[in-house]
């Protein structure tokens, strides 16, 4: 894309609502902010079809063995690692199932490198020396929608017959031309002229928390609205474990922590534990034989 062409971009324009912002108080800026966060979230809600389409790719590539890589250079690969970041802990997933790759190196998490993201063969190389095989996927997250290290990666993607998804905030992005499936989130220009980290970073940051969590619910990771394969690592989460017990099934704290020292402080299985009359080896082989859903396990032996 050319300069002008990057020029006419709509999150290039400046915002008529906020003309004259370096006059007005903190009061009226954030008033606006707020006002301008709502229409992110707006656009996100006339896209929800395709975010649930790559919610189910998502689920898809990982049923299968594959893996995800998110792409990103600046606030894109910031919040793409933040996502990132949370499926271990959140939903019990393996550290390395989901993989970011941010123009720049791990350095650019804390440090801005805005050159980096105009190196189009890095992001092709990065993306390669994070371990993509044919059957992965990789999703590209750029508000220009430009971005040439992003446009790199997904260009090795197909290459490498990986799948890609597309992620923008402008209409008819230039890496649709590289992307399986295009989520283009219209956020419209911002408070501050071209600052990207505003509506549109947090437009993909709700794209992203749709994806993951829908393909994760997919996935059975979760059982009724709590999360079941969470990974408790501090006293916040080892409590939260009980609490899900609890509430799932209508335990008292000391039934709950019970159940679970019976089940060897596994949730899913203590849930089905206090769901049926299974044994602790019949309910681990029904959690496997329904691919980790609690549900259809526990219907698996009520029958």
């Amino acid at each position: 894309m050319e300069q002008g062409e990057l020029d006419q971009l709509e999150t290039e324009q400046p915002l008529p609502a906020s003309k004259g912002l370096d006059r007005w108080s903190a009061d009226a800026i954030v008033a606006l902010m707020h006002q301008e966060d709502l229409h992110a979230v707006q656009a996100v809600g006339q896209v929800l079809g395709t975010i649930a389409e790559a919610a189910e790719q998502v689920a898809a590539v990982i049923r299968a063995g594959g893996h995800i890589f998110y792409v990103g250079a600046g606030t894109s690969g910031r919040i793409g690692a933040l996502d990132a970041s949370e499926w271990h802990p959140t939903f019990g997933t393996p550290p390395d199932l989901v993989r970011p790759v941010i123009a720049g190196g791990q350095a650019a998490l804390l440090t801005a490198m805005e050159a980096a993201e105009d190196d189009e063969g890095q992001g092709a190389a990065d993306v390669m020396q994070a371990g993509l095989q044919p059957g992965d996927l990789v999703i590209g997250l750029s508000a220009s929608g430009r971005s040439p290290y992003v446009l790199g990666a997904l260009r090795a993607a197909r290459h490498c017959h990986a799948q890609t998804v597309g992620i923008a905030c402008n209409a008819h992005p230039a890496l649709a031309a590289c992307s399986d499936l295009v989520i283009a989130v219209q956020t419209g220009p911002e408070v501050l002229c071209g600052s990207t980290r505003l509506k549109a970073g947090t437009a993909q940051k709700l794209v992203l928390n749709m994806i993951s969590t829908a393909a994760m619910v997919r996935l059975g990771k979760v059982y009724d609205n709590l999360m079941v394969d969470l990974v408790p690592t501090n006293q916040k989460l080892q409590r939260r474990v009980v609490r899900t017990l609890m509430q799932a099934a209508h335990l008292s704290a000391e039934e709950a922590e019970q159940l679970l020292q019976k089940a060897g402080g596994e949730l899913k299985v203590a849930l089905i534990l206090a769901k049926t009359d299974a044994s602790v080896p019949q309910a681990r082989a029904a959690l496997s034989q329904s691919d980790g859903q609690v549900r259809r396990a526990i219907e698996a032996l009520q029958r």
